[in-house]
């Protein structure tokens, strides 16, 4: 039989990691048989540790804490990594380098989506360290898609809902009526799309009740592990 290969999970928030392990047990047994997905490994630090780095601006901590999980997932087989987590993408660079095996983009197969979809202009949900950062609009360069984030007290009222009520699986009518409300701001600027750019987002902005098609980055990564790990 042909060789599938091992997935190395870098966790740092565990409900949105959750999900993208959860997405490629379930749809690798639709590609691969009943029951049937890749061997899958996960490691995470604690949020805690990251989110320590996060607050004091030092991204290279949270570098060496993605290197320090993918190193682990190398030593036990992992043989195709991917970090679903937008936010610490942006030291991606840093944090891939010297790792032996392929490490997926989050936001570049998400940019990939997009681009087979023909979206022209997509806007950006996320925590404000995403939202504020290149992670996505080099993305999207890539393929001349335009983007919009949200305005600076919308920014701040999304980061509020991650990170006090979305990592701990959280779910409150009021943020999801707020978070749709965005989403129809970013219509209004002529937005064709908005990207879930929280991993944690899907859970509660649901594809039939936004106003935007939605790129789900959580479930984007997960289908392009598959598709890498079974060739």
């Amino acid at each position: 039989m042909k060789h599938v290969k091992h997935i190395g999970i870098i966790a740092c928030s565990y409900e949105g990691a959750a999900l993208c392990y959860k997405t490629i047990c379930h749809e690798g047994s639709q590609l691969m048989g009943v029951h049937a997905h890749p061997e899958i490994s996960l490691h995470t630090h604690p949020l805690n540790e990251y989110m320590k780095f996060i607050y004091a601006d030092d991204w290279n901590g949270v570098a060496s804490l993605m290197q320090s999980s993918a190193r682990k997932l190398v030593e036990i087989g992992a043989e195709v990594l991917i970090c679903p987590d937008n936010t610490i993408h942006r030291v991606f660079a840093g944090a891939s380098e010297g790792i032996p095996v392929p490490w997926l983009h989050i936001a570049r197969e998400v940019a990939v989506a997009a681009k087979l979809e023909n979206f022209k202009k997509t806007g950006v949900l996320g925590t404000k360290y995403l939202m504020e950062s290149a992670v996505y609009p080099e993305a999207f360069d890539l393929h001349a898609i335009g983007y919009e984030i949200p305005d600076e007290r919308q920014r701040t009222q999304i980061n509020r809902i991650i990170f006090d009520e979305l990592v701990y699986g959280i779910i409150k009518e009021s943020s999801r009526n707020f978070l749709l409300a965005v989403i129809e701001d970013l219509q209004a600027k002529d937005c064709d799309s908005v990207v879930l750019g929280c991993t944690e987002i899907p859970l509660i902005v649901l594809p039939e009740y936004s106003p935007l098609p939605v790129l789900d980055s959580t479930r984007l990564l997960a289908r392009a592990a598959l598709r890498k790990a079974i060739g």
